[in-house]
């Protein structure tokens, strides 16, 4: 999984609030995987690192994988081909909706 090129249809674009928790702002583009459903019933959620503009659809490579150990998601993390992205430059990204969860990244 960790490699393969995915499309990733945005519902959250950079610079967006989350839809219920008002307070929640998006500094990364967010959205989902159309066709692979997760464990939570729904398609697979992804972030998008390395777009710095709000975004409709993105086709990039997934770079890691955040499992929720209090959570049934799984958060995938999906980056232009040519870019590439430490454990920590991820966690500061991605830091704005996780620090709700504990979870663990695979890369």
């Amino acid at each position: 999984m960790i490699g393969d090129i995915v499309k990733v249809t945005v519902d959250r674009p950079l610079g967006s609030y989350h839809p219920e928790h008002k307070d929640m702002y998006y500094p990364i583009n967010y959205g989902y995987i159309e066709g692979i459903m997760s464990p939570d019933k729904e398609e697979q959620d992804a972030y998008i690192l390395g777009v710095d503009e709000p975004v409709k659809e993105f086709t990039g490579r997934i770079i890691a994988i955040i499992h929720r150990l209090d959570d049934v998601e799984e958060k995938w993390v999906v980056a232009p081909e040519n870019l590439s992205f430490s454990k920590e430059e991820i966690i500061a990204q991605v830091l704005f909706q996780e620090k709700y969860f504990q979870w663990e990244i695979e890369m």
